[in-house]
Formats: C-alpha cells, sequence, structure tokens
C-alpha cells in the first residue's frame, strides 16, 4: 500500500484508499458553483477550510456556512450529515472543503457544528505541544466517524509519543483507520510522518507537502513539522468502536514524564 497519496488522487471525487470504513474527498468551489450528491450508506462530514458556502438538503438548510480564508486564520465550521441524505452545496464565495466519508447504518440527525461548539485541546508539552480541534468527537451523535483538526508549530512534534489504534482491546485501544490530510502554512513547507509496527512490516518515514495525505493503515505514526512552518492535518477516523483509545510505543512512552510547560505559540489558532 502506498500511504503518501497525492491531491489528484481524491480532488473531486471520493476515495476510499482501501479502507473498510473511509472515504475522503477535497472540492474546491468556485463563487456560484454547486456540488449535488446522495449519501448511499454513508454519513459524511463536510469541513469548511476556507471560504462560505449554502447547504440544501432533505434535513435542512444551512445559509453563509464558513468564517476562515484558510485553516489558519481561525476555528472550523463542520456541517454532519446522515446516510440517505440528498444536498446540494453552493459556493458563497470560492470554497475549500474537505469531505469526510464514513460507512453508516445508523440515522442520526444533521447538524452544523459552529465554532463556538469546536473542543480545543492543547496537547503534549514541550516540542510536543500542539493544538486539537473536535469537531466531531466520539461522543458526538454519529454512527461510526470522528473528525478532528491538529495544528503543529515549527520544529514541533505531534501524535507523540508514537501511538497506534490497529487492535479491538476496549477501553485501552480500538481498531481504526485514519487518514491525515495536510496543510502548510506556507507551500513550499513540508512536515515529515513515520508509520511503523513493532515488528518493522511497515516502517515508513514521508515527507508530506501541502495538500498530500498519509494513510494509516496500522501502525505508530508521529508526526513533526519542519522548522518555520506551521503545520495542519485533519484527522479522519472511523472502525471497531466511536474512540480514540490508543497505546504508547513502549519504548517512546516515557517521555510524557519529561513535559513540564506547554509551548507558547499553541493555540495556533483561538477561538
Amino acid at each position: 500500500m502506498n500511504l503518501l497519496v497525492g491531491p489528484k488522487v481524491f480532488e473531486d471525487r471520493a476515495e476510499s484508499f482501501g479502507f473498510e470504513y473511509l472515504s475522503f474527498a477535497v472540492r474546491k468551489l468556485k463563487r456560484g458553483q454547486s456540488y449535488k450528491a446522495t449519501l448511499h450508506g454513508t454519513e459524511l462530514a463536510i469541513v469548511m477550510l476556507g471560504g462560505y458556502c449554502s447547504v440544501k438538503s432533505n434535513v435542512g438548510e444551512w445559509s453563509r456556512i464558513g468564517g476562515r480564508t484558510t485553516v489558519f486564520d481561525g476555528l472550523p465550521y463542520t456541517l454532519y450529515l446522515p446516510p440517505d441524505t440528498t444536498f446540494t452545496v453552493t459556493a458563497d464565495t470560492d470554497c475549500d472543503l474537505a469531505f469526510c466519508y464514513c460507512r453508516a447504518e445508523e440515522m442520526h440527525p444533521a447538524h452544523l457544528v459552529t465554532p463556538d461548539e469546536v473542543g480545543i485541546e492543547i496537547r503534549g508539552g514541550g516540542n510536543a505541544t500542539r493544538q486539537i480541534n473536535s469537531m466531531i468527537p466520539p461522543d458526538f451523535p454519529a454512527h461510526r466517524l470522528i473528525v478532528v483538526e491538529v495544528y503543529t508549530p515549527p520544529g514541533n512534534w505531534s501524535s507523540f509519543p508514537p501511538h497506534k489504534h490497529d487492535v479491538h482491546n476496549p477501553p485501552g485501544e480500538v481498531d481504526l483507520d485514519e487518514i491525515y490530510y495536510y496543510r502548510i502554512e506556507k507551500p513550499e513547507g513540508f512536515a515529515v510522518q513515520k508509520v511503523y509496527t513493532a515488528d518493522r512490516r511497515i516502517d515508513e518515514t514521508i515527507t508530506v507537502r501541502d495538500g498530500e495525505l498519509v494513510l494509516v493503515p496500522e501502525g505508530y505514526h508521529p508526526v513533526v513539522a519542519a522548522h518555520g512552518y506551521n503545520v495542519y492535518y485533519l484527522n479522519a477516523l472511523a472502525g471497531s468502536a466511536r474512540s480514540l483509545a490508543a497505546s504508547d510505543d513502549p519504548d517512546y512512552a516515557w517521555v510524557r514524564q519529561t513535559w513540564k510547560d506547554k509551548d507558547p505559540r499553541v493555540p495556533v489558532v483561538k477561538r
């Protein structure tokens, strides 16, 4: 499996990447342009990466959703739609939209998650401090889908200590497929992501640039942001339970005890 995926694969069309539950697409709509679809056996979170749009559907209407120009300008609006929804998205301005799909059988209400509803967590410490924004957390009324976004300041580590969620052993760990969709504040920048299993069946070190995506089918998956560049990634997850329970790589779990201070550059974006 090629873990690094370029944007041409998932721009303007949903791609499952071989995952059991998840699919993903990015759509950039010009002002006045529309996109119409019906969700057949899938739930969907539309994350406003930038711009404003309006949505009409058989489960509700939402006008002029949005508020940030890019992901580095503020907190997101996220629209959750349940299975069997027919919807039309119309761009009120030029729009940059992420579509996070997940196989689903349960019906839950459509809901627009506004910036005021986004949970903000400052996680880690020292140069492993990062910001997590929770839009579709495990306790959100959905079937399987979980969606968060993460900001990592220049030179900092994220998803560290390295953790994994590929075994169904609750409450300590659950089996989740996951994608990391990246934006870099300056497009010439990059992040580095490691994806590896304990037995090294998978042992990849990946250079990721703006607009690219990394697949995490299993294994540990830490990230580091290049010096000088704020790094954003959007995580979509789904699997054996609606939980983010994970287990640390035992070789690196000790670093948690060394964290004394938070990086003052975090939060990168504020409410």
